[in-house]
């Protein structure tokens, strides 16, 4: 019976495809079919799925055949922006973060805040479907030392008859600070006491032939493969990119300016992202954005698109969000004022985070331009000192209720946010653009070998519709020569 209940599944995710699977595909439909309904105790499965090989297709089919079949499909993504696609690319099926699914955070005890470190939430799902994509980008720890993956996992499994299936791309780049993704290995998710399946999706749909994006993702992912099964990873050739394509353009950086202004006039600059090697480069070519491109001398204004830099949560939902990811873009809707206090500079802001209502909250401007990734220790404690002991504020206060106050307080819980134009690749990961600007004038020799490969695969992917080279050196295009695409 289960045989035959996996087989009817099997087919109705095949209906629900836009074309016509490959054997590839076909056989991992089947596997998946059969994974839905195996009656193994804690059971993963793992896809590994290339860009332009169907996978975004085939998981939105996969999500359509639950819900006709009345089992509960739940979509994860690591980042806010990865959620907002993963559920475009599922027909519009809500997605949330893991952080906010996985996790309950409280406040008043545990911390020097007044705030709790999150900790796992109750999972009180039944026979449901987990469904995590980008989970390349799962690391083994966040910003508050828990092990994201563990968590994942435990709260998944203290369900009841529950299935993971994580979706990722290896090609891509690792999380920070890691070599390999943890969540994609399965021996990994073995020793955290799972049933492992595990298939890899590598040749590329009919439909994405014509790609010239895809063309020179297929290539760069390839020779990654050839270098790894050779062994000869430590000598591993330039990249060879090809261009122009019909969706594909070299940018001189003089034409830069006019270019970015063409395509934010044509699609929206939220549709547009420029991607750099570092967070310095980004914030100069934030500040050249802003200045020669957008015409703005304010340090904030409204229609500016910010980046959030740190993981923020409401302690009561605003507008109906509770949580912001890092990586998540908002856009300002108004600003109300600016003041500095404790040493940093801080404005009143009116935010939207995509289609939600905009919300009110104090951001902190030090960061907007910032060389770094977010707010250095020393700031934070500054900070927190100048906060405790601002008696203007708090008068006769004691310091046990001035360390609780914390917890609600305005300035401690402002938003850390950057400008959203340019952004480093791992920023963007998880995320697509119509129009995606590739930074290529500076790569560092540490770069080189497979990590170039990694960021520019990455890189590269990000891009829907158009992508754009800036001022790539002669020794990583494709000579003159070689046969057009």
């Amino acid at each position: 019976m289960t045989d035959d209940a996996a087989g009817r599944f099997a087919l109705e995710i095949k209906s629900r495809l836009p074309y016509v699977p490959n054997s590839q595909q076909s056989a991992l439909v089947d596997a998946l079919a059969r994974f839905v309904f195996s009656s193994s105790p804690d059971p993963a499965f793992i896809v590994n799925g290339y860009a332009g090989t169907g996978k975004t297709s085939l998981t939105g089919a996969l999500v359509g055949a639950l819900e006709a079949s009345g089992r509960k499909a739940i979509l994860l993504a690591p980042t806010g922006r990865a959620a907002k696609v993963f559920s475009a690319n599922s027909r519009g099926h809500a997605a949330a973060t893991i952080h906010r699914r996985i996790y309950r955070h409280s406040f008043g005890a545990g911390g020097a805040a007044g705030y709790a470190p999150p900790a796992p939430a109750e999972n009180r799902e039944r026979n449901a479907v987990f469904i995590v994509d980008e989970a390349s980008m799962i690391g083994t720890a966040d910003e508050h030392g828990n092990s994201l993956l563990h968590d994942l996992v435990q709260y998944v499994f203290t369900g009841t008859d529950c299935r993971l299936i994580l979706l990722g791309d290896t090609a891509q780049l690792p999380p920070v600070g890691a070599e390999r993704s943890p969540a994609m290995e399965p021996e990994v998710l073995r020793r955290l006491g799972l049933r492992v399946s595990a298939a890899t999706l590598t040749a590329t749909a009919r439909q994405a032939t014509d790609s010239g994006i895809l063309f020179n993702a297929t290539r760069l992912r390839r020779t990654m493969a050839a270098c790894k099964a050779s062994g000869d990873e430590a000598d591993v050739p330039l990249p060879r990119l090809r261009a122009p394509l019909h969706d594909v353009a070299v940018v001189d950086p003089s034409d830069l300016p006019e270019i970015l202004a063409d395509t934010y006039a044509r699609d929206g600059i939220e549709n547009t992202i420029l991607i750099t090697r570092s967070n310095r480069r980004a914030a100069d070519y934030n500040a050249s954005i802003r200045a020669q491109v957008l015409y703005r001398e304010e340090e904030i204004s409204r229609e500016d698109l910010l980046i959030v830099a740190k993981n923020h949560y409401f302690r009561r939902k605003t507008a109906g969000v509770d949580f912001i990811a890092n990586g998540d873009m908002v856009m300002v809707e108004r600003v109300y004022g600016t003041e500095v206090r404790y040493g940093l500079r801080f404005a009143d802001v009116s935010l939207r985070l995509g289609d939600a209502e905009p919300f009110d909250i104090k951001i902190i401007l030090d960061t907007l331009a910032s060389g770094e990734a977010a707010m250095g220790q020393q700031q934070w404690i500054a900070l927190y000192n100048g906060i405790l002991n601002d008696d203007g504020r708090f008068g006769a206060t004691p310091p046990s209720e001035r360390l609780g106050a914390l917890a609600t307080d305005p300035y401690w819980n402002a938003l850390q946010v950057k400008y959203g134009y340019a952004v480093t690749c791992h920023k963007a990961q998880g995320g697509q653009w119509t129009n995606v600007f590739v930074d290529l004038a500076y790569i560092p020799a540490d770069a080189l070998g497979l990590t170039l490969y990694r960021w520019l695969y990455t890189a590269v992917t990000r891009a829907r519709t158009r992508l754009y080279l800036i001022a790539p050196p002669d020794a990583l295009m494709e000579a003159p020569s070689a046969t057009a695409h």
